[in-house]
């Protein structure tokens, strides 16, 4: 069996969101009056394999930590020049057509012009089958297809495109913080079954070491890519928890109601890798992880919040009781039980004006 902590997985995001690829976009979402970038799928979906990636022993490295585009040939150098094991990209697809229509479905692809063309298909298979146990959006398979991410790199290859950004549903599924994890989590589990590696499934983190400045090891990158997963991205993901990284979990944790001691103990591990099924009450005034998750959820169901900025205020408060208005709950503007059940199911967005 191979040992994981002997490889190098890297992670890379398509385009870019600051400022967004032009193009690169879903038609207008009605409702909210915008489009969803492809990037805004793509970023949190790498971070969050590569924190899946850590999970299991691996080590880890981002491709792409600018938040604008990059030329994929300097992506490609890195990767070559960092000699990684394995390169997973992800991606969204779209028609050429404008507007919506019901094409769709998850394609995860590899280049048979790669030098690692036979490996590249077992990643890609691997992953594919991984991502198809999901059964929310139809599974395509797998396809070649001669980009430089892919035909370029000297290492096995895979780009995972997770639905149709001209397809209104998967669409929606863009900004969905449950679609994304899932997606990350099942690429994760495809590159642990090709390198024969068992594969560890998340937890609460109430085992993991208290990490403070000075460590280094695989739970500090676990730490890092999660706290970019959440927002706090620092561009370092290095496993060396220093004071950059002491930054984010201050803050993180001022954001989150906990001491901001800097340090990561249990009460820290669990509210970076909060239980969403078991979410507390928020109501107006509410700040943290869980009013960003509440967020992503009703937007993604095109619900207007305004920024997604983990602070409970009245543009929140106005989308949740629309929401529960239109979902035959009592309008309280109070995220419940109820409520909360409602949000989490994956087809309970608006659908397209009649």
């Amino acid at each position: 069996m191979i040992i994981a902590n002997r490889i190098l997985i890297g992670g890379n995001d398509e385009h870019g969101n600051n400022p967004p690829t032009p193009g690169k976009r879903t038609p207008t979402l009605p409702y909210i009056n915008r489009p969803f970038y492809e990037n805004e799928f793509n970023r949190p979906a790498k971070y969050l394999f590569l924190a899946a990636c850590a999970r299991n022993g691996f080590n880890t490295a981002d491709l792409h930590p600018e938040t604008a585009d990059t030329p994929v040939p300097d992506r490609v150098a890195l990767a070559n020049r960092l000699r990684l094991d394995a390169l997973v990209t992800f991606a969204y697809n779209a028609t050429a057509e404008a507007g919506w229509n019901p094409v769709g479905g998850t394609l995860t692809f590899y280049s048979a012009q790669s030098p690692s063309a036979t490996a590249s298909r077992r990643l890609a298979t691997d992953i594919s089958n991984a991502v198809a146990g999901l059964g929310i959006v139809r599974n395509l398979g797998t396809g070649s297809l001669d980009v430089g991410v892919l035909s370029s790199v000297y290492m096995p290859a895979a780009l995972l495109e997770a639905g149709f950004m001209t397809n209104f549903f998967e669409a929606k599924l863009m900004l969905d913080p449950d679609w994304q994890a899932m997606n990350a989590e099942t690429t994760a589990l495809g590159v642990c079954r090709y390198f024969d590696v068992p594969y560890t499934p998340p937890t609460l983190g109430t085992d993991y070491p208290t990490l403070r400045v000075g460590d280094r090891n695989l739970y500090v990158s676990l730490l890092q890519w999660q706290l970019a997963a959440l927002g706090y991205p620092s561009g370092l993901y290095d496993g060396i928890f220093g004071g950059l990284t002491e930054r984010n979990v201050r803050r993180f944790q001022s954001d989150n109601g906990l001491t901001p001691d800097g340090v990561v103990g249990t009460e820290t591990w669990r509210r970076l890798l909060s239980d969403y099924s078991v979410a507390p009450v928020l109501s107006l005034g509410s700040r943290g992880v869980y009013v960003r998750y509440l967020q992503m959820k009703l937007t993604s169901k095109l619900y207007y919040v305004g920024a997604v900025d983990s602070h409970f205020g009245d543009l929140t408060r106005e989308a949740v009781e629309s929401f529960q208005s239109e979902k035959g709950l009592p309008v309280t503007g109070i995220v419940d039980r109820r409520t909360w059940n409602e949000i989490a199911v994956f087809d309970a967005g608006r659908e397209l004006p009649e």
